[in-house]
């Protein structure tokens, strides 16, 4: 028989390690539970090393710590750390790039259509009530694994609907991209990733006040008047940060 590894993350343990017993006594269900999403993260790292890596997560919707969200190993210098709101779907969203097997579940407190259909856009397979049925919730592990997505029948509508209109907004965002410059393009890549405007000076071998001139261009041509607005909007018409690579060390004489 072949075992499903589910890990359940939830910030309310007595429900985290209740559901997680609930599960363990399927016959092909192994479980584990975290509290937050570092632990989580500690938990699938770990497990992936180990060689027994987790099938399935089940992310409750509202994690309720914040998480810090670092520069990369190796990134430049100045890079601007970012505050991240780390629920469940935004848990869900970094795994989609650090665990692309994992298949991952919303649990939520109620029905929501627009962060529903977020959490299928950051790569969710599931949005479950917390509430629903043990037989149900095993239905949807089981069902995800095959590759389906699961909803319940009464957001369908709604979430069609955010689903359609964040459609017509990432085409909106993208025809505002496609005015930048080349350049502009290279600066706005550079502000996704965080880097300041030394930062972004050095990599492209400009000077601070020029760099400075293309991200005033950038937040003009994008119709926005701060640097998050310009990254959101980026994001949204699929903007990737730019590579950052380890600095090469140069003896100073």
């Amino acid at each position: 028989m072949q075992r499903i590894r589910v890990l359940v993350v939830d910030d309310h343990r007595i429900f985290a390690e209740s559901l997680a017993a609930a599960l363990a006594a399927e016959q092909d269900v192994d479980v584990a539970a975290a509290g937050s999403a570092p632990a989580a993260l500690r938990n699938l790292d770990r497990a992936a090393t180990d060689g027994h890596r987790f099938d399935v997560l089940l992310a409750d919707a509202d994690l309720a710590a914040p998480l810090l969200a670092v520069p990369a190993q190796g990134a430049a210098r100045d890079t601007v750390p970012r505050a991240v709101p780390r629920d469940g779907i935004a848990l869900v969203s970094g795994l989609r790039t650090s665990h692309p097997y994992l298949r991952t579940v919303v649990l939520a407190d109620r029905d929501d259509p627009r962060r529903a259909a977020a959490a299928l856009q950051a790569g969710a397979s599931g949005w479950v009530a917390k509430d629903c049925s043990l037989s149900r919730l095993l239905a949807v592990i089981r069902g995800v694994l095959r590759d389906e997505t699961h909803l319940p029948p009464a957001l369908l509508t709604g979430v069609l609907r955010e689903l359609t209109a964040a459609r017509k907004h990432r085409s909106e965002s993208e025809r505002l991209v496609e005015s930048l410059t080349p350049r502009e393009r290279e600066v706005l890549r550079c502000m996704v990733a965080g880097l300041g405007r030394k930062a972004v000076a050095e990599r492209l071998f400009l000077s601070p006040h020029t760099v400075r001139t293309h991200m005033q261009n950038v937040l003009g041509k994008l119709g926005v008047h701060s640097t998050l607005a310009a990254v959101a909007l980026a994001r949204r018409a699929g903007v990737g940060p730019v590579e950052l690579e380890a600095a090469a060390s140069v003896p100073v004489p």
